[in-house]
């Protein structure tokens, strides 16, 4: 017979988890001596290490209790179906890790990566921040437009970066945001853009589009100001 303390150290565990056991049902509670304290047997150190080794193996507690006295084949049918699930978590785990490591590379969680490296591109170049999210957003609903012409789209907007006229055009539009829509510049600005479009054709403005309307919401910006308006009306007009 020993006490709850020397029962603890044989098998590897606290007294804190010895009383959770018995408040769980695990293991069974042994009358009190005459001191008052309570006494253990053989027995509960020998149940006390079955509990302790299913749960270390991951075995849920709540299904430890059947497999304490189950027949081998019946311990051997649910330790099987335990390393199942357990494998399906590992593998979700790793899918976790995986998606993490993504997040740690910015924008290559959300796009593909020739659109990263476009958002790079324009990085490198002094693209706003503002502007920058701006395009992934674009990127992501255009990729669920119509995914089959989402990689000639970006293949197109790079080719366009690597223009000189094209980029000057680009970093103008994205400083525009901040001026006044009184600015001079804003009709040479317009005036340049329209030169320059009416100049180099689009290979894909007649591709067809997957989703039309998810199309028109990737156009639309999600922030403008009041140069950007009178921007827009500008080359409207």
């Amino acid at each position: 017979m020993i006490t709850i303390g020397r029962l603890a150290d044989y098998a590897g565990v606290t007294i804190k988890a010895i009383r959770h056991y018995h408040e769980r049902g695990l293991l069974a509670e042994p009358d009190r001596d005459a001191s008052g304290y309570r006494r253990y047997t053989a027995r509960h150190a020998v149940d006390l290490v079955k509990i302790r080794t299913l749960a270390g193996a991951g075995v849920p507690l709540a299904r430890v209790r059947d497999l304490l006295d189950a027949d081998p084949d019946a311990l051997a049918s649910a330790i099987t179906a335990i390393d199942r699930d357990l494998r399906d978590r590992i593998a979700e785990l790793r899918r976790t890790r995986g998606h993490l490591a993504q997040l740690r590379g910015g924008d290559q969680l959300f796009v593909a990566p020739d659109v990263a490296a476009f958002l790079d591109d324009l990085r490198a170049l002094g693209v706003s921040e503002r502007q920058l999210r701006l395009e992934r957003d674009g990127w992501i609903l255009m990729r669920t437009a119509s995914p089959a012409d989402a990689d000639a789209w970006i293949a197109e907007k790079r080719g366009l970066l690597a223009e000189p006229g094209f980029r000057a055009l680009y970093l103008d539009h994205d400083a525009a945001f901040d001026w006044s829509p009184d600015d001079p510049r804003l009709p040479g600005l317009a005036d340049r853009t329209r030169a320059w479009f009416a100049a180099h054709h689009s290979a894909t403005e007649t591709r067809p589009v997957h989703n039309p309307a998810i199309a028109r919401l990737a156009a639309q910006p999600e922030a403008s100001s009041p140069a950007w308006d009178r921007l827009a009306r500008l080359l409207r007009g």
